[in-house]
């Protein structure tokens, strides 16, 4: 079955004011079924600018559990989202620099 995977992200300045909330899209993917709490390794997120991206510096992944899964039964074909465990990402400290 395939499944787009997501994950909300909060920017946060130093003084933890949020700058911004948004929903990334690490993309779709071929997998048996996945259960809410299952985990995923997959690259840690970072921050280019403003802009949230993967951090595929040596050594940088992690794993996120699966904290939902939404069948939009409107759409079709039906898609599958899955969401998993929200990060926060502050600015200047997850910076990680030019983006190849």
């Amino acid at each position: 079955m395939r499944y787009q995977f997501c994950q909300y992200v909060t920017i946060v300045d130093m003084s933890d004011e949020i700058l911004s909330e948004v929903i990334f899209e690490h993309g779709e993917f071929e997998s048996n079924a996945v259960a809410i709490g299952s985990s995923v390794l997959i690259h840690q997120l970072g921050l280019k600018q403003f802009d949230v991206v993967y951090d595929k510096r040596e050594g940088k992944t992690t794993r996120y559990k699966i904290e939902d899964i939404e069948v939009n039964l409107i759409e079709q074909p039906t898609v599958t989202r899955v969401f998993l465990e929200p990060v926060r990402l502050i600015v200047g400290q997850h910076d990680i620099g030019e983006v190849e």
